[in-house]
């Protein structure tokens, strides 16, 4: 799957094998527009590839998360003003679960993930307006972490992200990615 992904902000330093991509992210790399700290950024790394209509996206992600910010997660993207980012985010000296959700100006959302934050699953659908995120531990049972309007389009740009603010040399892992069309299950169906 990761063989159709083009870089948005390709990082020095990356390598596709079969069936993950790993990356060490650059250093003062971040997605961000205006909230709260005023700048706008659009430099973190982002591995998407276009996708027509509604999906479900699914996505492992691996990294040692040490300093302020470290991130690594899943995007989905219209445009620059456009976007969800959702994964693991080190923030107040744990890694938490965080989304942030842009749309002209950024949102950000965090909570507790119950796991190991080192080892996560983001699940992403995107169908008729409405964007639902998941997380898990092991890949199979799905808790909702989020669910919010996001603009319905003919195409979205949707993989992996990841960004380190404060520093260079994050080292991510991206594994077990896949894109179908809408899974359709109930709300808090959690398989």
């Amino acid at each position: 799957m990761f063989e159709q992904c083009r870089w948005l902000n390709e990082p020095a330093e990356w390598r596709m094998e079969t069936d993950h991509v790993s990356v060490v992210t650059d250093r003062g790399t971040d997605f961000w527009r205006e909230t709260h700290y005023g700048f706008t950024r659009d430099s973190g790394h982002f591995f998407g590839r276009e996708v027509e209509g509604g999906f479900t996206a699914t996505l492992r992600v691996r990294a040692r998360y040490e300093s302020l910010y470290d991130q690594a997660g899943l995007m989905v993207r219209l445009d620059a003003e456009t976007w969800i980012k959702a994964g693991i985010e080190l923030s107040d000296g744990e890694a938490s679960l965080g989304s942030v959700l842009t749309l002209g100006r950024s949102d950000w959302a965090t909570g507790s993930f119950r796991g190991d934050p080192s080892d996560v699953w983001i699940k992403v659908t995107v169908e008729r307006g409405v964007l639902r995120l998941q997380a898990s531990s092991d890949g199979l049972r799905w808790p909702l972490v989020r669910l919010c309007p996001f603009p319905a389009a003919e195409r979205y740009i949707v993989g992996p992200m990841c960004c380190t603010p404060e520093r260079a040399g994050l080292k991510v892992l991206f594994s077990d990615y896949a894109l179908t069309s809408p899974t359709g299950k109930a709300l808090h169906d959690l398989s």
